[in-house]
C-alpha cells in the first residue's frame, strides 16, 4: 500500500505526464478514447490505475492463497503466494519502470529518470568508452544541465566510484547497437530481479523468504529509487551477492573458491559507490573467520588470503584513475561531497545538517561546516559496539550481522553528515531487513525442505 501511495504522489511532480502518457502507443492501443476520458485523475495516469488495480488484484490473491492454506498444504501455498509477491513486484516496480523508460523516450533525455543515476552515469560511460576521464571531464553540455534542481553543482563532479560505469559500458554499447537508445534503468531492473531471487536463499524458512522479498521488493523508498533511477539497487546487488556467495553449510567451508569469489564480489561493491563501504569492516570479520574468544581475538589461519581479491578489484578499479587525474578523482569522490570542493554539494537532507541551516551557523547550503566531528564522535562508538556484538555472538548469526551492522553504522554516519539524502533511507531499510531475516540455521534438520 506505502509501494503505491509514494508512486502516485511522486507522480504529481511529474506536470506533464498525463499529457505525455496518452503519446505512448501502447495506451492508444489499450484504451479507447471514452475510456480515457472516463479515467481521468488528477493523482495518476490511466496506464498508472490500471497496474495498480492489478496489483491490488494480486494482493487479494496472496490472502486467499494464505486462507487456503491448509487445502494446498504449506508447499503449494509458498509457492502460490511468492507468485503472487512476484507478480506485485512486477506492477509496482519493473512495470512502472517501463512506464517512465517509455516516456523519457518520447519527451527527451532529460526527463522522467535520475540526475546522477541515469543520465550523469550514461555520459560517463559516453565518456570511458571514447576513452576519456569521467572524473576530468565536466557535464555541463550533457543533458544533465537540463536537469531541473537548483545549486545543481553535480554537472562539474561524477560523485560514484569507476564500476558503476566500466561494468555498465558493455550493456550500453550493445543495447544501444540493437535498438538504438539506451536507458541506464534496464540494467538496474536486471540486477534488482537478480537481488529478489538471491534473497530467496538467504534464509531457509519460507515466511522469510516471503518477507524478505517484500522488504525489498516493495521497500516503499528504494521502489521509488529503481523506478526514476538511483543506483543503490546497483550497490545493494554486489552487497547481497557478496554474502550470497559464502558457504551456507559446513561442507561448503572447505571450498575456498567461495571465499574468494565473495571478496571479489565485496571490491566490487566498494568499487561502486561509497555507501558499500560501511559495510565492510563487518564483513571482513566474517570473511577473516574473526572471533572473540575469552580476553583475546582469534581468526582462522590463512584466512588473509581471501582479502587478495577485494583489495585487487579495488586496486585494478581505482588507481588508474587516481594516476590519470588524481586531484579530478579526489574532489569528484570526497571533496564535492563534504563540503570542500570549490563547486561542493548542498546540506539538505532529513538529517544533522537542518540543524545546522536552522541555528544559521552558516551563510549559505553551499558552504562548508566540519560535519567531521559529530561523524566521528557518534559513528566510531556505534561501530565498535556493533563489532564487538558480531565477534562474541553465535557464528550462525554473523552474515545476518554484517548487514545490521552496516546499516546502523551508515545511518549514524549519514545522519551527522552534509545530507542524509531520501534514498539512503531506502538504502537502510533494504539492509536492516536483510539483517532481520537472512539467516543460515546451524542445524541442518532445521533447514525446510521447501524445493
Amino acid at each position: 500500500m506505502a509501494r503505491v501511495r509514494i508512486d502516485t504522489l511522486a507522480d504529481l511532480v511529474l506536470p506533464t505526464r498525463q499529457q505525455d502518457v496518452l503519446r505512448l502507443p501502447l495506451v492508444g492501443r489499450l484504451f479507447s478514447p471514452a475510456a480515457l476520458d472516463l479515467m481521468k485523475d488528477w493523482l495518476t495516469d490511466p496506464l498508472e490505475l490500471i497496474l495498480i488495480s492489478l496489483a491490488f488484484a494480486g494482493f487479494l490473491g496472496y490472502a486467499l492463497a494464505d486462507l487456503a492454506r491448509r487445502r494446498l498444504g504449506e508447499r503449494v501455498t509458498y509457492r502460490v503466494k511468492l507468485g503472487f509477491l512476484f507478480f506485485i513486484i512486477a506492477l509496482t516496480v519493473f512495470a512502472a519502470s517501463a512506464k517512465l523508460i517509455a516516456l523519457r523516450q518520447i519527451s527527451g533525455p532529460a526527463s522522467y529518470c535520475h540526475d546522477g543515476g541515469v543520465i550523469q552515469t550514461e555520459e560517463a560511460v559516453k565518456l570511458f568508452l571514447a576513452g576519456r576521464n569521467p572524473y576530468t571531464e565536466d557535464y555541463a553540455n550533457t543533458p544533465l544541465a537540463e536537469w531541473g534542481l537548483d545549486l545543481h553543482s553535480a554537472v562539474y563532479h561524477y560523485p560514484y566510484l569507476p564500476w558503476t560505469f566500466v561494468f555498465s559500458a558493455p550493456f550500453a554499447a550493445l543495447w544501444g547497437r540493437l535498438a538504438g537508445w539506451y536507458d541506464q534503468r534496464l540494467l538496474y531492473l536486471l540486477l534488482f530481479a537478480l537481488t529478489l531471487l538471491m534473497a530467496l536463499r538467504l534464509t531457509e524458512r519460507p515466511a522469510a523468504r516471503l518477507l524478505l522479498v517484500m522488504a525489498l521488493g516493495l521497500n516503499p523508498i528504494m521502489g521509488s529509487d529503481v523506478i526514476f533511477g538511483q543506483n543503490d539497487a546497483f550497490v545493494l546487488f554486489w552487497l547481497v551477492l557478496m554474502v550470497w556467495l559464502l558457504p551456507r553449510r559446513e561442507a561448503e567451508r572447505r571450498q575456498a573458491w567461495r571465499y574468494l569469489l565473495s571478496a571479489t564480489a565485496a571490491g566490487l561493491a566498494c568499487a561502486s559507490k561509497p555507501t558499500a563501504w560501511f559495510v565492510m569492516p563487518f564483513y571482513l570479520a566474517l570473511l577473516l573467520g574473526v572471533r572473540w574468544e575469552g580476553r583475546r581475538l582469534t581468526w582462522e589461519r590463512g584466512a588473509w588470503l581471501r582479502l587478495l581479491p577485494l583489495a585487487g578489484i579495488m586496486l585494478l578499479l581505482i588507481a588508474p584513475y587516481l594516476v590519470w587525474d588524481g586531484p579530478s578523482f579526489l574532489d569528484d569522490v570526497w571533496r564535492w561531497s563534504s563540503g570542500t570542493s570549490a563547486t561542493s554539494y548542498q546540506m539538505r537532507g532529513w538529517g544533522f545538517a537542518n540543524f545546522v541551516l536552522a541555528l544559521g551557523l552558516v551563510p549559505s547550503r553551499l558552504s562548508y561546516f566540519p560535519f567531521w566531528i559529530p561523524e566521528l564522535l557518534f559513528s566510531l562508538p556505534v561501530l565498535i559496539v556493533l563489532l564487538a556484538r558480531q565477534l562474541r555472538g553465535a557464528p550462525e548469526t554473523a552474515r545476518a550481522q554484517v548487514y545490521w551492522g552496516g546499516a546502523l553504522l551508515f545511518f549514524v554516519y549519514a545522519f551527522f553528515s552534509r545530507f542524509l539524502n531520501e534514498n539512503y533511507v531506502g538504502f537502510v531499510g533494504a539492509l536492516l531487513a536483510l539483517g532481520l531475516l537472512a539467516d543460515w540455521p546451524a542445524d541442518e534438520a532445521l533447514a525446510s525442505d521447501i524445493w
